[in-house]
């Protein structure tokens, strides 16, 4: 089980976070993930999602259902596209897209982004680091991401920002 605590400016609360995956076949599996904010002490959503890998194609899909606190049902399909920018696979450009929809199709929400991933494998003795640079492709806003082995900071241009630990 992956598990990681998270802290975000705008919620002032630290959640603790857990996802675990099951095969079901050959590069495809179940995902289970929630997380649990500990100002509150309950879920803040609970998710389960059926993902596809397609290796050949560097893609995949996945559809899932969320349950929030809000008592609120939610399906969800995304898909990813990686193209390798350099030989080595360092530097790759990642298309994503996202569709979530109320439990009676009413309220449809989409997102797309374009990034570039930046690997950048033992820059120090037993140091990873990876910057991602996108750009949400619907309200236009970029984005980065640095993460250094186990932690993640995320931060965009409305001056958002999170953490992440993973344990």
């Amino acid at each position: 089980m992956e598990t990681s605590l998270r802290y975000g400016g705008d919620s002032k609360s630290l959640r603790f976070h857990a996802k675990e995956k099951f095969p079901i076949a050959s590069n495809t599996f179940c995902q289970l993930n929630g997380e649990l904010d500990t100002r509150i002490g309950s879920p803040t959503y609970l998710r389960a999602m059926i993902r596809h890998f397609s290796p050949d194609l560097s893609a995949s899909l996945g559809v899932g259902v969320q349950y929030n606190r809000n008592k609120k049902l939610h399906f969800n399909l995304r898909g990813k596209k990686e193209y390798p920018i350099t030989a080595n696979g360092l530097l790759t450009l990642i298309i994503k897209a996202r569709c979530d929809a109320d439990e009676e199709f009413r309220e449809i929400n989409s997102s797309g982004a374009a990034e570039f991933c930046w690997n950048i494998f033992n820059i120090k003795k037993d140091q990873d680091l990876r910057l991602k640079f996108g750009c949400d492709a619907v309200d236009k806003i970029p984005y980065l991401q640095i993460r250094e082995n186990n932690w993640t900071f995320n931060a965009d241009g409305n001056g958002k920002w999170n953490v992440r630990y993973d344990l």
